[in-house]
């Protein structure tokens, strides 16, 4: 199978490897990669090292006629049974190069939930544009949403997780006292942003139902969780010393390493969030909410938790329940790291992608 990738690969090494190295994959199991991106990023040697051909091409907006130029002329070229874009800048400049090119199928990357709307005209130069055959969701709740709002067919929407390796997030514990904690507490980490929907203030809100656990420590790590309005949920919950807010970290493998439990409280829809799949790796057990695809990548109440959203009560119960047992927390963390190995490998990912272009191609 020939098969062209349009992604960019500027972003950080952890980011971009699971994407990466899914790509990487298929060339080792035979097929023609050819893999359009910007010429100076990192991956780029590893991707030639593999035998993946690379064109130094990267469109500067959503309709760049210089990229559509070099896409078109790539296709014309050689045949490509698939286009795959991966990004809201690749995938307007694919689909407008892929018009005329009849036998080749057009597929694209949603990786997350809402956003897309048949009443916005920018829709249609995305997922909805008419040249798109395929599209490939990273959880079963983009794929939901994905569906309800597509014009081609719904079995061309599916859903296909990102493959990982958990040799990738191994990391060496941070010392506690490198971050004022005392040897023996109990770490809960958070690691978001400031945005509303990511739900930090329904975790402070829970810590007011903690605060009688002395060895409970609770670390919140990603840039602006300091608000006012956080600072006042902390300062109330009875445990305002044992609430760090430490800011945006280039450590935070390091910090989970060290962590007894990872909770994600988003109060609203997300694709796969890749604290959840960095905890599973390093054996840490999850307690998430029902929103977004979370939920997928934990067994409830056997590798994680899942709790309903906005719902501060259920996360101070799990928390209380996790704390109390450190069995229980060893077990489930490693039943998390193993359904990650069993589940969510590269390969699986890799062989899934190529089953769902097959399909396409034969559908005439």
């Amino acid at each position: 199978m020939n098969i062209l990738i349009f992604s960019s690969y500027k972003d950080t090494w952890n980011s971009v490897r699971p994407e990466a190295e899914m790509f990487i994959e298929m060339a080792n199991l035979g097929n023609n990669v050819t893999i359009v991106t910007q010429g100076k990023s990192e991956y780029v040697a590893r991707f030639k090292a593999n035998g993946i051909k690379v064109i130094d091409c990267y469109p500067t907006k959503k309709v760049c006629c210089n990229t559509i130029k070099t896409l078109r002329e790539e296709l014309s070229t050689t045949h490509y049974d698939i286009v795959y874009a991966m990004n809201s800048k690749t995938i307007p400049n694919a689909a407008f190069a892929c018009i005329g090119f009849k036998n080749t199928k057009m597929v694209t990357y949603r990786g997350t939930v809402g956003g897309l709307y048949r009443h916005d005209p920018s829709s249609y130069l995305t997922h909805l544009h008419p040249r798109v055959d395929g599209i490939s969701c990273v959880a079963e709740a983009v794929t939901e949403d994905v569906r309800k709002r597509v014009w081609i067919d719904l079995n061309n929407v599916v859903t296909i997780y990102k493959g990982h390796n958990i040799a990738w997030y191994q990391a060496k514990a941070i010392s506690r006292a490198e971050l004022n904690i005392p040897k023996d507490a109990i770490i809960v980490t958070c690691i978001a942003n400031a945005r509303p929907s990511k739900g930090v203030h329904v975790l402070l809100k829970s810590a007011s139902q903690l605060s009688d656990l002395e060895e409970l420590q609770i670390l919140l790590i990603g840039r602006d969780m300091d608000t006012d309005a956080n600072l006042a949920l902390a300062n109330a919950s009875g445990m305002k010393d044992r609430i760090h807010f430490l800011g945006y970290r280039k450590d935070v493998p390091e910090i989970l390493a060290t962590s007894d439990i990872q909770v994600q409280p988003s109060v609203s829809g997300e694709g796969l969030p890749k604290t959840i799949i960095e905890a599973m790796a390093m054996a840490v057990p999850s307690i998430v909410t029902t929103t977004g695809g979370g939920k997928e990548l934990l067994i409830d109440g056997e590798s994680g938790y899942i709790v309903p959203v906005n719902n501060h009560t259920a996360i101070a119960d799990k928390i209380r329940l996790l704390c109390a047992a450190k069995d229980r927390r060893k077990k489930m963390g490693l039943l998390a790291q193993q359904r990650m190995i069993n589940e969510f490998s590269v390969q699986n990912t890799a062989q899934q992608h190529l089953d769902f272009f097959q399909t396409l191609l034969n559908n005439k």
